[in-house]
């Protein structure tokens, strides 16, 4: 059956809409050949659907629920790509499933009304296995339990079957998959929510995972950093492998210095240590920068000398034979900073940076030293350090890979593993997965939170804390105690959710054309940012009226982009900021981006950031050409970032020369028919049938033109109305906005 072309329909009646089930003429996709349908509705978006037919829909035309629509992002009279899905029975069969539940319209909900979760499996079974429903990771469902209220399911997680030749079928965690009579359900509620599940149903499959165990490095207690390790090797110690003497014949000069910069949290300490504990080499000396300081006069320099000290006396003693003095130098750029750049008339750190750089590499040269420096801002440092001789090796330390997460994981659950305390079903490698961006340091920080949780489970809290009886014999870290760390462990170079979230806490509702040509145009420049080599850098500038919904379609974008690395650079927390102070802020933002493999920045609000007034007009310079600088400064080296600024004034922006800095500008533009006004009302689900259908007549062919944001403020006053005047309101309240035409 060949590909079509069909567009998106309201589903016929309530009774088809339980089926959950797309709604389509025999003619267009025959149900018995052809069960699964796939709809593509922009770049990259692919859903599958199972379908029914039914000669209610017309011909050309496919009919989808109020769920469904909100769940692929549909809109009504939407044309859509619809071709045959063909399910892989040895991959694709759900095997475990995870659905969250909550009541679909909680007006009238009674929260002591019980669903008891067994008798929920057995007719969700009989409801949906025969017709081998297709599920994917977050799809909505609605599901009618008995004569009971209709409740809103959504798909949590699921767990497929994989056929692997003669063996035995293994689950494994998968994002989609087709329902059978031998899933294994598992019902919990919706966070927040009041209804009430009873029953002790878990319907979930303990099952082995494989962890692989060869990895480097382990019994150092490193993971992740192999590459990292090989570099300093090569750079800094091939020359010490050979003997003194011949390398005395070659004229070569050890490495004496090593700086290693990155974020914090990613080992750059532990590498340092256990580079002094492996090498055949003298015990190291660690200090962190600040120690190294002290208000009187000339002690900070006397410090410096002392830990060159012991080096300077065996050199002057033995010559070529002398041994490998290591000087460990934590927070390096406390003392380090660049000469000139601290205010006062002592200046004792240009001091200190000088007798620093007169003993690695003055007059009196040592060959037996090996500075090890560690900061996480490298720009602070003295560039007099950096030159080839002193601080020549500069290692990089980032963010672990996911291979370097499993590693990390590893050498953290080795010991929890090796008594027997780790539960069969934690799968580090599915961990590894879910923990983007996250540091060495909070790796270890989540083994620590999980570890907690499961010892929290076996404690009795009562009027006095006790040990359950046999709790060391029963102890097991579990798959859901990392699932809870994760909750309580949020990585510092992560996805900022709770600055996304409140940006789109109404929903992004899809009204029509204009706000799906905005999603669709963000999820290409997205797949570009992703995957283009050539434009790592990727900007995109969303202009409109006010009350458009600029702010929340960004936050969409970035919250659906699966970006591990989210800020937002707003206004708002930047109020009574100094001109200097907000550029700095604006500028550490970017600097974290470019730390993270993928980076996404939001730029709310772009012309408040400028401290623009109509009034003069009046503009902070120094803010517009920050920003200027930095819309236009490629990331780092393998790495990729994507903006995403907002603007209602983009007049202005022209005026400024901004607007050539944005790869893609996207207007956001109002509602402006009848038909999107009714579209949006339906939405948001704040009125009845019978209210909908009033609004329908009266409204349906009037111009319109407001923003979504402010047509949902109007809607939440009327429906402070009783029911029987909401309508009247709402329109009364548009005409006396000026955002619809006059009634006669």
């Amino acid at each position: 059956m060949a590909m079509k072309t069909l567009k998106a329909v309201k589903c016929p009646t309530d009774e088809l809409s339980l089926s959950n089930c797309a709604i389509v003429q025999v003619g267009d996709f025959d149900a018995k050949t052809c069960p699964h349908i796939t709809v593509t509705t922009g770049p990259s978006q692919n859903f599958v659907f199972s379908i029914k037919n039914d000669g209610k829909v017309a011909p050309g035309t496919i009919g989808f629920s109020l769920p469904q629509r909100k769940w692929a992002s549909l809109s009504l009279n939407q044309e859509i790509t619809v071709r045959p899905y063909m399910a892989n029975p040895a991959k694709e069969y759900i095997s475990n499933l995870t659905l969250a539940v909550d009541y679909l319209s909680k007006k009238g909900a009674n929260s002591a009304e019980g669903y008891d979760t067994e008798k929920m499996e057995k007719e969700f079974g009989m409801s949906f296995a025969p017709s081998k429903l297709a599920m994917k990771e977050d799809q909505f469902l609605v599901f009618q339990f008995h004569d009971k209220r209709t409740l809103m399911l959504q798909v949590k997680e699921l767990e497929v079957l994989t056929m692997s030749g003669g063996d035995q079928p293994k689950p494994r965690k998968g994002h989609f998959g087709i329902l059978t009579s031998n899933t294994q359900i598992r019902f919990e509620k919706v966070e927040g929510s009041t209804i009430k599940l009873t029953g002790n149903r878990k319907g979930k499959v303990v099952y082995q995972s494989a962890i692989p165990q060869d990895w480097d490095f382990t019994k150092m207690g490193i993971g992740g950093l192999d590459k990292e390790f090989s570099d300093i090797f090569r750079r800094a110690f091939a020359s010490r492998v050979f003997p003194p003497d011949l390398v005395e014949q070659l004229g070569v000069k050890h490495v004496k210095g090593i700086l290693l910069y990155g974020p914090p949290g990613t080992g750059k300490t532990l590498i340092a240590r256990q580079i002094g504990k492996m090498l055949n080499a003298r015990e190291p000396k660690i200090v962190n920068g600040p120690q190294i300081l002290d208000k009187y006069v000339g002690e900070s320099e006397a410090n410096i000398r002392k830990l060159f000290a012991d080096a300077e006396e065996e050199q002057a003693r033995c010559g070529n034979m002398s041994g490998l003095h290591i000087i460990i130098l934590d927070e390096i750029d406390a003392i380090c900073k660049a000469r000139g750049s601290v205010a006062g008339s002592s200046a004792v750190h240009d001091t200190v940076v000088n007798q620093l750089l007169s003993k690695i590499d003055g007059v009196d040269e040592i060959n037996n030293i090996l500075v090890i420096g560690m900061t996480n801002r490298k720009d602070m440092i003295d560039d007099a350090l950096l030159r080839p001789g002193r601080l020549e090796v500069q290692m990089e330390i980032g963010l672990p890979s996911e291979d370097g997460r499993v590693q990390i994981l590893t050498i953290h659950t080795s010991s929890i593993k090796g008594n027997d305390k780790l539960d069969s079903n934690v799968d580090l490698v599915e961990l590894a997965a879910q923990t983007k961006n996250f540091s060495g340091a909070e790796l270890a920080g989540l083994v620590r939170a999980a570890t907690s949780t499961a010892m929290n489970r076996y404690i009795k809290h009562t009027s006095k804390i006790e040990l359950e009886p046999d709790a060391f014999e029963k102890m097991k870290i579990l798959h859901q105690d990392f699932m809870a760390a994760l909750k309580d462990i949020k990585p510092a170079f992560g996805c900022s959710e709770n600055q996304i979230e409140p940006l789109m806490a109404n929903d992004v509702f899809n009204w029509g054309e204009p706000v799906r040509r905005v999603l669709n145009d963000g999820a290409l420049l997205l797949s570009q940012a992703k995957n283009s080599e050539r434009t790592p850098l990727v900007s995109v500038l969303i202009e409109g009226p006010p009350q458009s919904g600029k702010t929340a379609l960004a936050a969409k974008i970035a919250h659906d982009s699966d970006i591990p690395f989210v800020r937002v650079c707003t206004p708002e927390k930047m109020v009574g900021f100094t001109e200097s102070a907000k550029c700095h802020a604006i500028k550490q933002v970017f600097e974290d981006a470019y730390k993270s493999p993928l980076s996404l920045v939001i730029v709310d609000d772009i012309e408040r950031l400028l401290d623009y007034a109509p009034i003069g007009p009046r503009y902070s310079n120094l803010s517009l050409q920050t920003l200027l600088v930095l819309l236009k400064k490629l990331p780092p080296k393998g790495r990729k970032l994507m903006v995403i600024a907002t603007t209602s004034r983009k007049d202005v922006l022209r005026d400024m020369e901004m607007l050539n800095t944005f790869n893609a500008i996207i207007r956001a533009p109002n509602l402006t028919t009848g038909e999107h006004l009714l579209a949006a009302l339906e939405l948001m689900d704040s009125f009845s049938k019978e209210e909908l259908t009033s609004l329908t007549k009266r409204a349906q062919d009037k111009r319109v033109w407001i923003g979504i944001k402010k047509l949902l403020s109007l809607v939440e006053m009327a429906k402070q109305m009783d029911e029987g005047q909401r309508v009247n309101k709402l329109l009364m309240l548009l005409e006396e906005e000026q955002a619809i035409e006059p009634f006669l």
